[in-house]
């Protein structure tokens, strides 16, 4: 049975979630992809723990003092980088360290975290290229709901024409809870932050960054663009008021925020801000903290998609998706016949 050898660098909710998550799908691992999946090291920003043997759930909170970083994951023998830790897509940091690394070296990547992606993209990109190694986001480009895997997979061939997107689900929670329950945007977000639904400091979400973010993920990686984030114009939720409210509830439109990106022969343009729909139109229908996104191609129309988890288990579940295709991936390069019994 192959061993491969998985380590996780961030260690906050995703990551350890994630960790969760692998120890348990281990057996499936093994009958589907004759696997052996060994969790060989994990890290924060101040601390971890590593055994080549393999770590169980049970070890995983004791983290030890200044065992963490780059040079600590390449020393783990790992295979698989999973990088799950804070994202900051001004600097990159702490992801890209981690990930230009492990693609250096020709280790694949699972990466969750935004920030390094946008920062550095481009560059990310080419050191797979050149490394041989696989380079998968699906946790980074809005988790459970798929995206990128829409544009490679089942819209192949296509020619994409625009694309729109519900991408946050702390925003969409919010114009939902200000249109239908009479509230300003001040007392929707307190009321979201004290259940949970929103950041102390929410202005990534609320502002438009983190749509924004997602965007140029879907753009770049899922159609080859080159976008950058001065290139986009983004408009948050923070300036809705209560006319704008009245007025979308007498026009009976529903607002939501979106990200948009239309593809013309000449360029490629996006955006993010507050669009509304009528109640005829499927997005109008995506309510609370689900996410969604319409693709529209030359030849099979418009697709849409639709999706919600329970989180940080379905950001979890999207980073070992991208996992199942990496083993597939290994088992065709290594016997030259489609990997998997399914």
């Amino acid at each position: 049975m192959n061993v491969v050898r998985i380590a996780i660098a961030g260690f906050g909710g995703v990551g350890r979630a994630t960790a969760n998550l692998l120890l348990a799908r281990r057996e499936r691992y093994r009958q589907v992809y004759g696997a052996d999946i060994r969790l060989v090291a994990v890290c924060g920003s101040r601390s971890g723990l590593a055994d080549a043997s393999g770590l169980e759930a049970e070890r995983l909170d004791a983290l030890e003092p200044d065992l963490s970083g780059p040079a600590f994951i390449e020393a783990s023998g790992a295979d698989i980088l999973i990088e799950a830790g804070p994202s900051d897509f001004r600097t990159g940091g702490p992801g890209l360290a981690y990930i230009r690394s492990a693609l250096s070296a020709g280790r694949d990547a699972i990466v969750i975290s935004k920030g390094a992606l946008v920062h550095s993209g481009p560059e990310l990109l080419a050191l797979a290229r050149s490394s041989g190694a696989m380079l998968k986001l699906s946790g980074a480009a809005a988790a459970a709901l798929p995206t990128i895997d829409l544009l490679e997979h089942s819209l192949k061939g296509c020619e994409v024409l625009e694309i729109e997107g519900i991408l946050n689900a702390t925003t969409n929670y919010l114009l939902d809870a200000m249109m239908n329950r009479n509230l300003g945007f001040d007392e929707a977000l307190r009321r979201a932050q004290a259940g949970g639904f929103a950041e102390a400091d929410p202005r990534n979400d609320t502002e438009g960054w983190d749509t924004a973010s997602k965007l140029i993920l879907i753009a770049n990686f899922g159609l080859d663009a080159d976008l950058t984030m001065d290139e986009l114009v983004v408009e948050g939720i923070q300036s809705v008021v209560a006319h704008d409210l009245e007025t979308w509830r007498k026009q009976r439109l529903v607002p939501k925020l979106v990200g948009s990106l239309i593809r013309t022969d000449a360029a490629t343009r996006a955006a993010v801000g507050v669009r509304t729909y009528p109640a005829t139109d499927p997005l109008a229908h995506v309510s609370g903290k689900n996410k969604a996104i319409r693709i529209t191609t030359d030849a099979m129309g418009e697709t849409i998609a639709i999706g919600s988890g329970t989180e940080p288990l379905a950001t979890a579940a999207a980073a070992l998706k991208d996992l199942e295709h990496i083993l597939t991936a290994r088992a065709v390069r290594s016997t030259g016949v489609s990997g998997g019994k399914e």
